[in-house]
């Protein structure tokens, strides 16, 4: 089955039994029963929120990130809409750019905690530029390596927020990403399989003054 227009994923060597039943292939399979994406859209943004409040509340400005805490932020989201919240089994691909490999993700999940997440976190650095060098890095190497089936960007964005507040910031506002702005975002993103991170870095100097205008 070829990908279909519009899918975020070539998910064709996935069978059709791990979409919900009556959804025409439309919605994963999940624990809550619901066969349209505009009420799973809804489903996953509300308990976006709930895992939010959670996550803020467990997570002090002294903490280092590891790899069981992303998996953490990914179940405490995920895990009572979907069986399968946690590592991908499926290799996954979005446009002409190729993720990690599943088979890699656990070990590259691994060298990322003990690479960026010990350099940059605790993010509680007093120089703004240091701050945004971290979430830039962070973010793309976490992109990079999509260890989710699902909301990696959304959980990347939770980790942005829980680094943010290690440095005294506000809770990050990403509206300034969309638009023409989502493709520098992604532009961005592909900068970093050199190693560049400055392009991700505008993009977060975005966020940031956006969150500094409506705090």
């Amino acid at each position: 089955m070829a990908q279909k227009k519009g899918e975020r994923y070539d998910v064709s060597h996935l069978t059709e039994n791990q979409h919900q039943p009556g959804s025409r292939g439309r919605v994963l399979k999940n624990l809550l029963a619901i066969t349209t994406k505009r009420e799973m859209d809804l489903a996953e943004a509300e308990a976006l929120k709930r895992a939010t409040d959670t996550l803020v509340r467990s997570y002090d400005i002294h903490h280092r990130f590891t790899a069981e805490d992303i998996c953490r932020m990914h179940r405490t989201w995920l895990g009572q809409i979907y069986p399968w919240a946690g590592y991908r089994q499926v290799n996954l691909v979005k446009d002409d750019l190729p993720f990690a490999a599943a088979a890699q993700v656990p070990q590259l999940m691994q060298t990322f905690e003990e690479g960026p997440l010990r350099r940059h976190t605790p993010c509680n650095f007093s120089s703004p530029s240091r701050v945004i060098e971290a979430l830039a890095e962070v973010h793309v190497e976490f992109i990079l390596i999509h260890p989710f089936r699902e909301g990696n960007g959304r959980v990347g964005r939770i980790l942005s927020t829980l680094m943010a507040l290690q440095a005294s910031l506000p809770l990050l506002d990403f509206r300034p990403i969309h638009g023409r702005t989502q493709q520098d975002y992604f532009a961005a993103v592909r900068a970093g399989l050199d190693r560049n991170y400055k392009p991700m870095e505008e993009i977060f100097q975005l966020v940031l003054n956006q969150t500094s205008s409506g705090a």
